[in-house]
């Protein structure tokens, strides 16, 4: 007879169930909500914080990376969350644009754009007060989609998440600006953030939303939940930015379900945090859809950052292309995990991936894990992944007509990024992610020389 193995938990999990029993009454949401939050930490409690044995996670160990846990953030005032505002550097900054801001995970209704939002018959409210309304919406705010319902970040999110961004683009809009979702966390102490947003988009919309994650400190932990609930026959472009602390842990779920005849386009650019995980899962529920996926992940120092994806083809005649760009210097490490899954019913099916990586030194690290599952046979997919150095020859073509080494460098590492930022065909947005890429390269220059 074997006896059952006893779980060991590290520190930090330890502090997570404490602090679990301490905050959950203290929680937004009605009995119904409160018993999904218990669900949700009951499978964290059952498996721990995801590390290298679980296949997912095997790149990104949160168990080795969390060695303490910072406390829940509590709600701020209104001055504090001002100040907050006045002093983040927006990069975006000129651009006319909707906004949507959340302050160290609470929805700030005062900095909002909402009654502008609302002439355009967009809908939006807090996830806090709607969760204190309790029934069924409630709960299905706070239920883990089924794509993503074993993850425990995601689970984790839905155990504390104090608040949000809940957007209804009606029917029919044709929005004249961008939505932008910022969430700034402020670098006073080392918070625990846990932000849950969800857009539904109606039929025959034309929407573009900007996401943006900054601020935090050494020790904070952003946990973020975006779904989009996507009708038929929309245009919707996504782009996010995160460039939160150096010191802080950011994980990103993203959750995307399409209706028919529907074309998006959803772009992460990652370059903040010391460790980063953004994980996208994309499913498509109607035919005759098409969705482009792509990623920018720029690393120095000793930061990582994983990039991972599930595209989920469940009906015939849809249409996939992702394109992953990882630049990776000094002893950093990218990560690029990214599954097509072909169910059988999803004849004609055409899925394309590529992870394309430059390792800028002989310490940096790229893992690329591409997989193809396909159960049906009338269909075209491929994918692949690369790892190199920049280009000799290319290298020499510029430094022959005099530009300087550095400087050549630095113009193929732009041009080789910029790839995945001009497909989204959104000039004024793709102008300000190239600056990004551009001060990150100034950055690195720094640092080198310093």
């Amino acid at each position: 007879m074997t006896a059952p193995m006893k779980q060991i938990r590290t520190a930090a999990e330890l502090e997570l169930v404490e602090r679990f029993a301490k905050v959950r009454d203290l929680l937004p949401g009605s009995d119904k909500v409160q018993a999904v939050r218990e669900t949700a930490f009951a499978r964290f409690e059952r498996q721990g914080l995801p590390h290298r044995r679980v296949e997912e996670w095997k790149y990104s160990d949160l168990r080795a990376r969390l060695k303490t846990v910072a406390p829940v953030t509590l709600k701020p005032d209104s001055e504090f969350a001002g100040e907050v505002l006045r002093t983040y550097v927006d990069p975006f900054d000129g651009m006319d644009r909707y906004r949507l801001v959340l302050v160290d995970g609470y929805f700030d209704m005062d900095a909002s754009d909402r009654d502008a939002l609302l002439s355009e018959g967009v809908e939006v409210a807090g996830l806090r007060d709607l969760l204190e309304t309790g029934g069924d919406m409630a709960t299905d705010l706070l239920s883990n989609p089924e794509s993503g319902a074993d993850d425990i970040a995601v689970s984790l999110n839905s155990a504390f998440a104090t608040d949000g961004a809940v957007v209804l683009i009606p029917k029919g809009t044709r929005l004249s600006k961008p939505i932008e979702i910022l969430s700034l966390a402020s670098a006073t102490a080392p918070a625990a953030i846990h932000l849950r947003n969800r857009i539904v988009v109606g039929d025959d919309v034309d929407a573009t939303i900007l996401e943006v994650s900054s601020g935090g400190t050494t020790g904070s932990e952003i946990n973020l939940f975006n779904e989009y609930r996507v009708g038929d026959g929309v245009t919707l472009t996504v782009a996010r930015l995160q460039e939160t602390d150096t010191g802080a842990t950011h994980i990103a779920s993203n959750f995307v379900s399409l209706g028919e005849k529907t074309d998006v386009k959803h772009l992460s650019v990652e370059s903040g945090a010391g460790f980063s995980r953004n994980q996208t899962f994309l499913g498509f529920a109607g035919q005759h859809s098409r969705a482009e996926i792509l990623g920018v992940s720029m690393l120095h120092d000793d930061r990582h950052i994983d990039q991972t994806l599930v595209v989920d083809h469940a009906v015939p005649h849809c249409e996939s292309g992702e394109i992953f760009k990882t630049v990776a210097d000094d002893r950093s490490s990218g990560v690029f995990q990214g599954k097509i899954v072909v169910r059988p019913d999803a004849q004609k099916t055409n899925g394309k991936m590529m992870s394309q990586a430059l390792l800028l030194s002989e310490e940096a690290q790229m893992a690329a894990k591409p997989e193809l599952e396909i159960y049906a046979d009338d269909v075209v997919c491929g994918h692949g992944a690369t790892s190199g150095q920049i280009d000799a020859s290319m290298l020499f073509y510029l430094m022959a007509r005099g530009i300087p080494r550095a400087e050549a460098e630095r113009l193929l590492i732009e041009a080789f990024l910029a790839d995945a930022v001009d497909a989204i065909d959104k000039e004024a947005i793709a102008d300000v992610l190239k600056q990004k890429i551009s001060d990150w390269l100034s950055t690195r220059k720094d640092a080198r020389s310093a």
